[in-house]
C-alpha cells in the first residue's frame, strides 16, 4: 500500500478504533484502573519524605512525580502484543493480511484511537496534580513543555514498536509472551515507574539512563515535573527519538521476515 493511500485511510482507521474503544468501555476502564502501582509507591515514599526529604524529593515532590507517572503511563502505553499473539494463535491474522492496509498500521490506529478514552482518566489526575502542588511542581518553561508533549508521542511509538516486535515473535515462538513479561519486569525496575531514577545508586542510575526503559517513562515525567533544564530535555528527547526510530525500523524488518512464515491454524 502506498504511503499516500495509507495517510488517506488513517483517519477512518482512527474513527473505527475510537468506536471500538467506546463500545468496550467497561473492559477498557478496568484495564486503565489496573495501573495503580504508582499510587501505592506514592503512599510509601510520601510517608518516608514526611519524616525527612529523600535526596531532593520532598513529600510534595513525590506527589507530583507519581501523579505525573500515572499521566505518562496512561497516555503512552501500547499493548498490541496481546492482539498480535491472539491473532496468530487463532489464525485471524490472515484476515488482516488480506486487507489493503498494513496490519501494523491498523494496530497503531487502534492504539492511538484509545487515547481520548485514556485522557478521561488522565485529565482528572492532571487537575489533582495542579491543585495539590499549586503548579509549583510542574515545569513552566515552554520549551521543556513542548519537549514533554513530543516525548509522550516518542514514548508511545517506542512502546508500540517493542510491543509489536514481541507480538510478531509469536510467529517463531510458542511462548513469546514470556519475553513480554521479561520486558515488563525490566520496565518496572529501570524506567522510573516505581522509583525515581535519581534515588538509585549512581552506577545503577547511569545504567538505567543508557537503557531504553527510562525514555518510556522517567524522561517525560521529569520534563513535566521540572526536573529537566532546556538543554537536558532536548538532549533526552533526541536520545528517545533515536531509540524510537531504531525500534520502528527493527519492527518493520522483523515483520517482513516473520510474516512469510505465517500459516493460519486450521487453514
Amino acid at each position: 500500500m502506498s504511503l499516500r493511500r495509507a495517510l488517506r485511510a488513517y483517519p477512518t482507521l482512527l474513527r473505527i478504533g475510537l468506536a471500538e474503544a467506546v463500545a468496550y468501555r467497561a473492559e477498557f476502564l478496568v484495564w486503565m484502573l489496573s495501573m495503580t502501582m504508582p499510587l501505592v509507591m506514592l503512599a510509601l515514599m510520601k510517608t518516608m519524605a514526611d519524616e525527612a526529604p529523600v535526596g531532593r524529593f520532598t513529600a510534595a515532590t513525590f506527589v507530583s512525580y507519581y501523579l505525573a507517572t500515572l499521566i505518562v503511563r496512561q497516555m503512552s502505553g501500547a499493548w498490541v502484543v496481546w492482539e498480535l499473539i491472539r491473532e496468530i494463535r487463532e489464525g485471524t491474522l490472515a484476515l488482516r493480511l488480506l486487507r489493503p492496509i498494513h496490519p501494523l498500521l491498523g494496530h497503531s490506529a487502534d492504539s492511538l484511537a484509545a487515547l481520548p478514552m485514556r485522557a478521561l482518566v488522565s485529565l482528572p489526575v492532571a487537575v489533582i496534580l495542579l491543585v495539590t502542588t499549586g503548579g509549583s511542581r510542574v515545569s513552566h518553561d515552554p520549551v521543556v513543555l513542548a519537549c514533554f508533549v513530543a516525548s509522550l508521542f516518542g514514548a508511545w511509538l517506542l512502546n508500540f514498536a517493542v510491543s509489536a516486535m514481541i507480538g510478531t515473535l509469536g510467529l517463531y515462538l510458542e511462548s513469546s509472551i514470556s519475553i513480554w513479561e521479561l520486558w515488563l519486569g525490566c520496565f518496572m525496575l529501570f524506567s522510573g515507574y516505581l522509583l525515581p531514577l535519581e534515588l538509585f545508586p549512581h552506577w545503577l542510575e547511569r545504567l538505567a539512563r543508557v537503557l531504553p526503559f527510562a525514555y518510556l517513562q522517567a524522561v517525560p515525567v521529569e520534563m513535566l515535573t521540572g526536573l529537566h533544564t532546556r538543554a537536558s530535555a532536548l538532549r533526552a528527547l533526541a536520545w528517545q527519538w533515536t531509540y524510537a526510530a531504531a525500534a520502528v525500523t527493527a519492527m518493520l524488518l522483523l515483520w517482513r521476515r516473520a510474516v512469510k512464515r505465517f500459516a493460519a491454524y486450521g487453514g
